[in-house]
């Protein structure tokens, strides 16, 4: 089957069904005013690591109204990214509804904020790692009402908590993250094997 993105009914969800398992990035942001927003995007991932930088892609409207998140974002210029783990994607869940900007997701939800120390938005408490950004650009993409923008923000403090780092390597069975599939559906990430990455040799022109 060839499919045309621009000719294709319900392209969305086949390309949301195939782009799997994806992060979520549950954003913590806060506008000038000091009012809160929490709400998960899973067009998200890491781009570099000198500079630790991460982007993540929000909507830029839903119906009439502009994207809390988006819009705190560039005003401000700080957001928090919080990783959802298997004891808090229920509540992750609950900030998905489109909520009036004055709503407080992070008692919608029954989550508790914790005090950044470098950028002002909370933190999420229950979270088992919790990154804090400052904005490096923002990104248009698309036009109208399927304009998104894509959020390049560099990560300038880390919040881990302390049983899922054992050295300098990440737990995963402690850690427990959550992965978006398409739809309504999610997945586990428990399950991993391990891969060596093979060597070129130059003198056998070959891998071993």
């Amino acid at each position: 089957m060839i499919i045309d993105p621009n000719n294709f009914e319900g392209f969305n969800r086949v390309f949301t069904g195939v782009i799997v398992p994806r992060p979520i990035a549950f954003v913590s942001s806060m506008s000038g005013d000091g009012c809160v927003n929490l709400a998960p995007y899973s067009f998200f991932n890491a781009v570099s690591y000198n500079p630790p930088t991460i982007v993540f892609s929000s909507s830029r409207h839903t119906g009439d109204k502009q994207k809390d998140t988006l819009a705190n974002i560039e005003e401000t210029g700080e957001f928090v990214i919080n990783i959802v783990s298997d004891d808090i994607a229920e509540a992750m869940n609950i900030t998905a509804a489109e909520y009036p900007a004055e709503a407080d997701e992070f008692q919608i939800a029954g989550l508790t904020q914790a005090p950044s120390q470098i950028v002002r938005p909370p933190r999420v408490a229950e979270s088992p790692v919790n990154m804090e950004c400052r904005l490096n650009q923002v990104v248009p993409i698309g036009h109208g009402v399927h304009e998104h923008g894509l959020v390049i923000g560099e990560v300038v403090l880390v919040h881990l908590r302390d049983d899922i780092i054992d050295g300098h390597r990440i737990n995963h069975q402690r850690l427990k993250p959550v992965g978006r599939l398409a739809g309504n559906m999610y997945c586990h990430t428990a399950d991993s094997y391990e891969m060596l990455r093979p060597v070129y040799n130059p003198d056998a022109q070959r891998v071993g």
